[in-house]
């Protein structure tokens, strides 16, 4: 005989292998530390790849404001402004992925935690079945 109960469950697990499962794997094969530190890193350069290619294309599209009345002073001026701005994005994004990615983390881990626990549910339904 079939069990809808049993069914609905094997349903739901079958749902969530199909789409997060793998993902959530992956993420839970590391520990929560590691992933989070690995994936600011690659945050951070991405950051500094992005704001280098910003500041290229501004130098570029921009020579004559650079260039024109340029002086040691205002170089050091510039550079310090550059520099600045750069700490602070690299900062302000650095702490944010870093979060995000302690969040994912966790609902990975959760999600993860449910499944096993379905998982436990449905062996031991077969098993007092099999009795």
């Amino acid at each position: 005989m079939i069990d809808k109960d049993r069914v609905r469950l094997m349903t739901k697990m079958a749902k969530y292998e199909d789409t997060k499962a793998k993902e959530d794997f992956k993420i839970i094969g590391y520990y929560k530390k590691d992933y989070a530190s690995f994936n600011t890193w690659i945050t951070a350069i991405w950051i500094t790849i992005g704001y280098g290619i910003v500041l290229a294309f501004s130098l570029f599209l921009m020579p004559s404001l650079f260039i024109q009345n340029l002086t040691i002073e205002k170089l050091i001026n510039v550079g310090a402004i550059v520099i600045g701005v750069y700490v602070f994005v690299l900062v302000t994004y650095c702490v944010y992925a870093s979060s995000f990615f302690k969040n994912r983390y966790d609902q990975a881990h959760h999600r993860v935690k449910k499944y096993y626990q379905e998982l436990t549910i449905l062996r031991k339904r077969y098993m007092k079945e099999k009795r």
